[in-house]
């Protein structure tokens, strides 16, 4: 019986590593570009209703939490729209996988909005920048269940993060564009690195 249970044991620790490093195709390219599109769109209602200037920050963040959600909706119809049409045990694994690379980062974007809200409301406009850097180590920490240019999208945030932060400084305002062109562009970045992916994967 012991030998029985190591077998399985050493199964499952098998499986484990064959899914930690099989690709993550989860999303795809159509849904990435809808999410950057999304964010375009968000900074486009945002000038047009004035929550820019900073005077109403949790005007600010509610449009882009509520942007957010609706992102993180249209990737999760993706990812299950794709399960459905290639169930396996595999995928869910390296499915979980790659949430669970990207979990710490999410994690932390929520404490520091919800800290910044209750206890530093006037270190609120260095959300966008370091939420965007958050996206860049969710990325690198996902990197070996990703299309090996996603790190291209990766370094973008990274740097999009910093500039952002240095440009909000200047006079500590919150910028649609601070959220919108940064989202838009790596989203960009991304759907089309994912394109790039599939078509190889698909050919080959």
């Amino acid at each position: 019986m012991k030998d029985v249970d190591q077998a399985l044991a050493d199964i499952a620790a098998i499986r484990q590593q064959v899914a930690m490093s099989t690709l993550f195709r989860g999303l795809g390219p159509a849904a990435l570009a809808a999410t950057g599109i999304l964010a375009l769109g968000a900074a486009l209602v945002q000038l047009t209703i004035g929550t820019d200037s900073g005077a109403d920050p949790f005007g600010y963040f509610a449009l882009w939490i509520g942007t957010a959600g609706i992102a993180l909706a249209i990737l999760a119809t993706e990812i299950l729209r794709r399960r459905r049409k290639e169930p396996s045990s595999l995928a869910d694994a390296v499915l979980q996988n790659a949430l669970l690379q990207f979990l710490p980062s999410g994690m932390t974007g929520a404490a520091l909005l919800i800290f910044s809200a209750l206890y530093a409301p006037d270190s609120l406009w260095m959300l966008p920048g370091l939420w965007q850097i958050l996206v860049a180590l969710g990325i690198y920490a996902a990197a070996r269940l990703l299309p090996g240019q996603t790190m291209i999208a990766a370094a973008w945030y990274f740097i999009a993060g910093f500039y952002v932060l240095l440009d909000a400084s200047q006079g500590r305002v919150l910028s649609p564009w601070h959220m919108g062109v940064p989202f838009l562009i790596g989203q960009s970045i991304m759907a089309a690195v994912t394109w790039r992916a599939t078509e190889a994967l698909d050919g080959a």
